[in-house]
């Protein structure tokens, strides 16, 4: 990151303030890693909202267009929390990670 710091100064501050950050998704485990690393369940949920806002196609107002948005919402809500588990957390359970410790010192020379 030396050899950047001249011509990319803001962005090689950056990546020493957040690089704990980044890294954050190691420190859960591999099962976890896989699901997290996409989006896959929010594009499905925004799908959803769209595909029954189409239906209605012209909404008489903005607070009926919210008002069917808040209720997919909270069905999806209610279908996550006892439904389908995106998450085992009895593998956190299991599992107790090794957290990443990178000193600021030294991920400024990698």
């Amino acid at each position: 990151m030396k050899g950047w710091q001249g011509r990319f100064s803001g962005l090689v501050e950056w990546l020493e303030e957040t690089l704990q950050d980044t890294l954050a998704v190691f420190t859960l485990p591999k099962e976890h890693r896989i699901i997290m690393r996409t989006n896959n369940g929010l594009e499905r949920f925004h799908g959803k909202i769209r595909r029954r806002t189409r239906v209605v196609r012209i909404f008489p107002n903005r607070m009926s267009c919210l008002r069917l948005s808040t209720a997919l919402s909270m069905e999806q809500s209610e279908e996550w929390i006892t439904g389908h588990r995106y998450l085992d957390m009895d593998v956190l359970e299991e599992e107790q990670p090794e957290r990443i410790e990178i000193p600021k010192q030294e991920a400024a020379l990698a």
